[in-house]
């Protein structure tokens, strides 16, 4: 990443992520922009107009984002960190992507809105928005956690039955991604694939197969994903870094990778979030939409090449 865009927030805990913005700025040469969005301030007839008008109101807010921006980019100069402002004004996720459209940055950072109670979900608005449209990859930091990851999982999918031609260009990058922050990092390296018997609970229920049949297909099965596995991680050349991998049996896939990051107590999920259906409007795919929805951790998220978000730089 040479092009980055942090995504400042003066309302939550960002020190997680500076840390991780400063770091990652630093090994890789990178530019990086602070980026703030100021949302526009509603024509609300409840505001108190003989005191403050709306103008007022959002150009005070601006000049308190532009100090907290100041400061930031100061400190990273003196780390030698090439760092550059801006504050927009309008919708933050439209504007975020907006600017990496033009700038053509190559990662977004953004903390998590949510701080991942038990029933508060970790992603906001903007970071899903973002996840589901934004044509670069997305690093969505939790708060209040290490500034280290301890546990990195990669989910893949090698699909030996149906290969996913968009899915199967996604793998290499998020190995290449995932195993490059682990490195970084000193964390320990997991891969996760689920793979699942197409038509087993039928098979067993009509007796159509007998069940040393049924095993013996499921072995064949797992042998291939296997293969196919190991082939793809020695495409990327992993050679100086020892991978946990994890084969998981299991019809639901976002089931079993939601249950790994919470059993393996996994601190950062680089994850594709491909859309399979080819429908227009949905932008992500069932798995990762549920993934993202209940996992804990932070996340990293890529998409393909050819994502075309449906944000333009004109307002339609």
């Amino acid at each position: 990443f040479k092009n980055i865009i942090f995504i400042f927030d003066p309302t939550i805990d960002q020190q997680v992520a500076v840390e991780h913005a400063k770091s990652l700025a630093r090994e890789n040469i990178a530019h990086i922009t602070i980026f703030s969005v100021v949302k526009a301030i509603p024509d609300n007839k409840d505001l108190i107009s003989t005191v403050i008008s709306p103008e007022e109101l959002l150009s005070l807010a601006i000049n308190a984002h532009q100090e907290k921006l100041d400061e930031l980019v100061t400190e990273m100069k003196q780390l030698g960190i090439n760092a550059t402002a801006k504050i927009m004004t309008g919708t933050p996720f439209i504007e975020i992507i907006r600017q990496v459209l033009r700038e053509k940055h190559d990662l977004v950072i953004i903390t998590a809105e949510g701080k991942s109670g038990l029933k508060e979900r970790l992603f906001g608005s903007t970071s899903m928005h973002l996840m589901r449209k934004c044509p670069c990859p997305v690093w969505v930091v939790k708060q209040a956690e290490n500034t280290k990851y301890g546990r990195i999982l990669a989910a893949v999918d090698v699909s030996v039955e149906a290969p996913d031609t968009k899915q199967e260009l996604l793998n290499p990058l998020i190995l290449q991604l995932a195993s490059s922050m682990a490195l970084r990092e000193n964390s320990e390296f997991h891969i996760v694939q689920v793979w699942s018997l197409f038509g087993e609970v039928y098979m067993e229920v009509r007796g159509a197969l007998s069940e040393k049949a049924i095993q013996n297909a499921g072995k064949e099965l797992l042998h291939q994903y296997a293969s196919k596995l190991k082939k793809l991680i020695a495409s990327v050349g992993l050679n100086n870094i020892d991978v946990r991998k994890h084969l998981v049996k299991r019809d639901d896939t976002a089931d079993a990778i939601i249950e790994l990051v919470n059993n393996t107590h996994i601190e950062l999920l680089v994850m594709g979030t491909v859309c399979r259906t080819g429908i227009p409007g949905f932008f992500i795919g069932n798995t990762a939409e549920k993934v993202l929805n209940e996992v804990t951790c932070s996340v990293l998220t890529v998409k393909p090449h050819d994502f075309v978000t449906p944000i333009t730089l004109i307002e339609n």
